[in-house]
């Protein structure tokens, strides 16, 4: 079957609204309960999912809660608690690293600014997006691998870039709906349009899918 190009105009109110509704619960599937919990979980999700991240982080954080006592650990000590993950050494680094700068510079705190918390090691603007939006409840829309595959297959970008992605998204999706919007594409991606063999056939958003249309031959309303 001859690949569809993707349409100039695409239905972007309809493949949000759909989504609200498919994903009214749509949240951030790390466990956490303060920002710096946040920011660290979210640095060790990176090449690792949320599942295996929270099954590490609930011993992790019960006997260091806060930065000051991340930095009792060495990074061997450190690197035994996130061992199940990928680049957990690096990872291990990373994080205390970060954790020296935020007890020397921020008090112990985690900054509530973009440009700060890019400075941090092992933050980058994915991570920066997801403390922002969920710890701060700053509009912002990370992209990770399913927001990048699933907005992609939507024709609501057209970017094999992430940080294009974003601005494409940015420009669609209201501001206000930023936040619930990249946890919707996630849960989707996870759930429906995953990478191999996504279940279009079960799929709400069919009729408004550029990617659908070209797997299933259904014509797009």
């Amino acid at each position: 079957m001859q690949t569809k190009p993707k349409p100039k105009r695409v239905p972007t109110r309809k493949i949000l609204d759909t989504l609200a509704v498919m994903y009214p619960d749509a949240h951030c599937e790390l466990d956490y309960r303060n920002p710096f919990e946040l920011l660290i979980a979210t640095i060790l999700s990176a090449q690792s999912t949320d599942r295996q991240v929270n099954k590490v982080t609930k011993d992790l954080f019960a006997k260091h809660p806060t930065p000051e006592s991340f930095l009792q650990l060495t990074e061997d000590e450190l690197a035994e608690y996130i061992r199940g993950l990928g680049l957990f050494r690096n990872k291990s680094k990373n994080i205390l690293k970060t954790c020296r700068i935020l007890v020397e510079e921020y008090n112990g705190e985690v900054p509530k600014k973009r440009e700060l918390l890019e400075k941090l090691p092992g933050v980058g603007r994915k991570t920066a997006n997801v403390v922002l939006s969920n710890a701060f409840g700053i509009p912002a829309l990370a992209v990770d691998t399913h927001v990048q595959r699933v907005s992609n297959r939507l024709a609501l970008a057209d970017s094999e870039n992430p940080l294009e992605t974003e601005r494409q998204l940015m420009k669609k999706v209201p501001r206000a709906e930023w936040s619930d919007t990249h946890h919707r594409l996630i849960w989707h991606g996870r759930r429906i349009c995953i990478a191999r063999k996504p279940k279009c056939s079960l799929c709400d958003l069919l009729p408004y899918c550029w990617y659908g249309k070209n797997e299933t031959n259904t014509k797009v309303k």
